[in-house]
């Protein structure tokens, strides 16, 4: 390639009609640039634009990113406990929740054993992901005056709730192939069975309306539909109701006169809304019934009660599940809690071994000792010491300094304070 270039010259002056002028003559000289060169300078002009647009684009939401505002069309955390993570889509990168944040589409949400997370999409509609459960997001944005909103269940169980919709608005939840449309004022779960590799539609209120190779079905308040592991739809049926609980009481504590065990029956009311074939139980130290708490694991029981025998010192949740003559699996009971203790009524408390890790921001989890089966409140939270008098909660702090208090049946009540930042821990009362 040649480029012409124009250059002036300029001569001597000489003299016509007595004055002086100063005449210019134009050279041309031919300069020879690789088209490489060129290629090259359009490059660093870009290169140098895309920088200078991202730079300008950083300055002008560099409060928003400082502050964590939420990014357009993403959904919002509002709620957590345990331990919950986001796969983000762009980076891959893993983050572990800690505080309120964002998840944007394509993101993946995973709850472990103890995890738990409500989401707000950009509907209203709210989002409730359960225990040992995976979820991506597909699609959370708003366009030409509806909504669309998309998620993914690849595992575990999930709870929608929407509100009102405009007509141009939808709500999808797929489980295996299976895209479920939700109506306007219905609340479903949805589930997927690691056992048998199947999924189910559980309404509550309202209605859904499936679609699987162009077969449409709505399902109903009070109706139930399991998916066959080929995405399959079976017939529905009536939704089985969660056993009721009765006894013992929640937060109910047993005394014994030792440190041996005791014997106790627990009791919930029969499930009778469909043909029971039987009942499962199960009794842990812990709230979320993760396989290491596990003390009692019971099926199948015919009858709506089992008898503890030699149950020892400690801190107890328990919950009950049906399962219908068909095969249908009934949602589990509200956990309740009982403690078995051994302490002597209006004996003395003490908190002892008081720690708080920080996980992250805010968030600590806080450890301590004290007398199985006692109460401890934190930050307006609740847990039990277990049977060797551990407690162990996570907390979101807005300081530096919480106060402990532990309660029991009797009246009792001891207060702490605890220093976060030193580890330091006082006596109050």
């Amino acid at each position: 390639m040649s480029l012409i270039v124009v250059k002036q010259r300029e001569n001597k002056p000489f003299r016509v009609d007595n004055k002086d002028q100063k005449f210019r003559r134009f050279y041309v000289d031919w300069w020879k640039i690789k088209r490489s060169t060129i290629y090259g300078l359009i490059a660093a002009c870009v290169v140098i634009g895309l920088l200078g647009c991202g730079g300008w684009w950083l300055w002008k939401n560099r409060e928003s990113i400082q502050k964590g505002e939420t990014p357009k069309n993403a959904a919002v955390i509002s709620s957590f406990e345990g331990d919950v993570r986001i796969i983000r889509a762009s980076t891959r990168e893993v983050i572990r929740v800690t505080q309120t944040t964002y998840v944007a589409a394509g993101d993946t949400i995973q709850t472990q054993a103890d995890g738990k997370t409500q989401l707000q999409m950009i509907d209203g509609s709210t989002l409730t992901i359960k225990p040992n459960s995976t979820v991506i997001v597909r699609d959370n944005t708003s366009i030409l005056g509806g909504t669309n909103v998309k998620v993914s269940l690849g595992g575990g169980q999930i709870n929608v709730k929407t509100e009102d919709q405009s007509g141009e608005s939808q709500n999808i939840v797929e489980v295996k192939q299976v895209e479920s449309k939700i109506s306007a004022q219905t609340e479903a779960n949805f589930g997927v069975n690691a056992k048998t590799d199947g999924g189910e539609i559980r309404i509550s209120r309202g209605s859904v309306e499936t679609s699987v190779n162009g077969e449409k079905i709505v399902i109903k308040d009070n109706e139930y539909a399991s998916i066959a592991p080929n995405g399959k739809v079976l017939p529905k049926e009536k939704s089985l109701d969660a056993p009721k609980l009765i006894a013992p009481p929640t937060l109910e504590q047993i005394f014994v006169s030792d440190a041996g065990n005791t014997a106790m029956t627990l009791r919930w009311q029969k499930t009778d809304n469909l043909p029971t074939a039987y009942y499962r139980v199960e009794v842990a130290t812990s709230p979320f019934f993760v396989a290491e708490s596990m003390v009692i694991e019971k099926e199948p029981l015919v009858t709506p009660n089992l008898t503890l025998a030699k149950i020892t010192a400690g801190g107890y949740f328990w919950r009950v599940r049906s399962v219908a003559s068909s095969g249908q699996i009934s949602e589990w009971s509200e956990p309740w809690k009982f403690t078995i203790a051994t302490r002597e009524p209006g004996g003395a408390m003490a908190l002892s071994d008081l720690k708080a890790e920080n996980i992250g921001g805010n968030v600590y989890v806080v450890s301590g000792k004290t007398n199985p089966g006692t109460v401890v409140r934190i930050l307006g939270r609740e847990t039990f010491a277990v049977g060797d008098g551990s407690f162990r909660m996570q907390v979101s702090a807005p300081s530096t300094e919480i106060g402990i208090e532990a309660n029991d049946e009797h009246g009792s009540r001891t207060r702490y304070s605890l220093n976060l930042s030193n580890g330091k821990s006082s006596r109050i009362n």
